[in-house]
């Protein structure tokens, strides 16, 4: 409701004729519709007690004095019209406070591109839903491989629900957090963040189901990320230091952050381990210029997890597997480690560069693994990477902010009415594993990713992807002729809705 209806309708409530006699009235605001009534009710909230006092009228018939009746006013008549005007002046400001007292509460209820979001006056207590929604949509050519023991197999074409996500998050006492976030893809019920924070003194506490203090494109958002899938490097990242129940001790300004965490394993239904395995991970950040279209990014990142007693690691027993599936949905792996078992320990290494200039970004990451085995069998050696480019076509930078790279926001949202086009990018990775050390064959492969991203605004995105397998080696998997799997190429689309 518009204010200068409500000041209407207090108006019709207070405004009485100005013979009547003086009085004072209770006034009471809905909380749903914002009208003024003149008594208490379901949903509504008293507002003030107002008062008008006016001079009564003159039952005299008697004639006006001469000089009212030749427009010339007595000093009785002029005091009165000043109370008048005084009462007036008054009325005019419990208006005023009416509608400053509405405006009020209409900021601690908003919708934006942040989501619902309710707050109290007072900013102690806080709460927040939000969401996303991801699309895909998946074809593959050249597809038609088989197993070494001569069993066929090819890629899966279709679609999925890639995530689709409620969360849940607020503020409890000022310094008290919280973070629910709930996925219902592949047709069931998955527990992503779950954690509650207190950031109040020299740095924040994290304590619950979160991401773990490792590599820059794993901290980083699904809703941020340039391409639909990360990179092949994450082929050794995902198994060891995404999301597990721990507790993390962050701080961060506007050019550096630092992190460090003491965790279990994670909440996953393929994870049935009762005797859990722990891991410890530290990553610090560093961006020497940070201004808002030139960002130098600079990190490094280390990780350490060692089996339970009994020798599990992240599942029933002590092994570990790591393979690399070309799409969510393929259920197609052109490396596979197979298990490894034995494991005595993994340390891990991970270093961070990017930068932004303008509409154009780069960067990259490097992960190195070094895998102890026990029972005289031979350690193990990996690594990973990625190097990435993009240039956002419409002129828009990508933002950045505690050591984390954010989706680009349009200029102009794009509307036919308004002429606006929204932001367009165009990105292009190159990636590589290599899970080959000594006489362990677990593979090695490299891929070349291509981009086109339309932002049609701050929520809205649609992704169209291209892969390409540009060498690879020790494959399970080889064509009819026995060759390499090297031809398979993938086409994906993503229809994207974050708030």
């Amino acid at each position: 409701m518009k204010f200068s209806k409500l000041i209407l309708a207090a108006a019709a409530v207070l405004g009485t004729s100005t013979s009547s006699k003086a009085f004072a009235l209770d006034l009471y605001m809905d909380t749903k519709t914002k009208q003024i009534y003149g008594e208490p009710g379901s949903d509504r909230q008293p507002i003030g007690n107002f008062e008008r006092a006016e001079r009564a009228p003159s039952n005299n018939a008697t004639p006006a004095p001469k000089t009212e009746r030749t427009g010339q006013s007595t000093s009785g008549d002029r005091g009165a019209r000043l109370k008048e005007m005084a009462e007036r002046a008054q009325l005019v400001g419990k208006i005023e406070s009416i509608e400053e007292r509405v405006k009020e509460r209409e900021k601690q209820l908003t919708l934006d591109k942040n989501g619902l979001q309710f707050e109290t006056a007072d900013k102690n207590f806080r709460f927040k839903i939000g969401g996303r929604i991801h699309t895909d949509y998946t074809h593959s050519g050249n597809d038609n491989f088989f197993f070494s023991d001569g069993s066929p197999i090819q890629a899966n074409d279709g679609t999925e629900l890639r995530r689709g996500r409620l969360e849940f998050s607020g503020t409890f006492f000022k310094d008290w957090d919280f973070k629910s976030q709930i996925d219902f893809a592949d047709n069931s019920v998955g527990v992503k963040d779950m954690f509650i924070s207190y950031r109040e003194g020299f740095a924040k506490v994290n304590v619950g189901h979160q991401k773990q203090a490792f590599s820059r494109e794993l901290q980083e958002s699904s809703n941020d990320l340039m391409f639909m899938e990360r990179s092949l490097m994450n082929v050794l990242n995902a198994p060891l230091v995404d999301r597990a129940i721990g507790l993390n001790v962050s701080k961060s300004d506007k050019n550096w952050t630092g992190q460090v965490g003491l965790y279990g394993e994670s909440i996953d239904s393929n994870n049935n381990s009762m005797d859990e395995s722990w891991g410890t991970n530290s990553r610090v950040t560093f961006a020497p210029i940070n201004e808002k279209a030139r960002i130098v990014h600079l990190g490094v990142a280390g990780n350490y997890r060692k089996p339970s007693g009994s020798g599990q690691l992240f599942g029933p027993s002590n092994g570990m597997r790591f393979r690399h599936e070309t799409s969510h949905i393929t259920n197609l792996f052109p490396t596979d480690s197979g298990t490894i078992g034995n494991i005595e320990d993994i340390k891990m290494l991970g270093l961070e560069a990017s930068g932004v200039y303008g509409p154009f970004s780069a960067g990259g990451e490097y992960t190195h693994s070094w895998i102890g085995r026990r029972n005289g069998l031979d350690s193990l050696s990996f690594q990973g990477w990625y190097g990435e480019a993009a240039w956002t076509l419409t002129g828009e930078s990508r933002k950045y902010k505690e050591g984390k790279f954010h989706r680009v926001e349009p200029t102009q949202n794009f509307s036919f009415s308004k002429g606006g086009w929204g932001a367009w990018e165009l990105a292009a990775r190159v990636a590589g594993v290599d899970m080959n050390y000594g006489a362990f064959r677990g593979g090695k492969m490299k891929n070349f990713t291509v981009a086109l991203n339309w932002y049609v605004n701050n929520n809205v995105r649609f992704m169209f992807n291209y892969d390409k397998i540009l060498e690879i080696k020790d494959s399970p998997l080889v064509t009819a002729s026995g060759g390499k799997p090297d031809g398979l190429h993938t086409f994906m689309f993503r229809s994207q809705i974050a708030f």
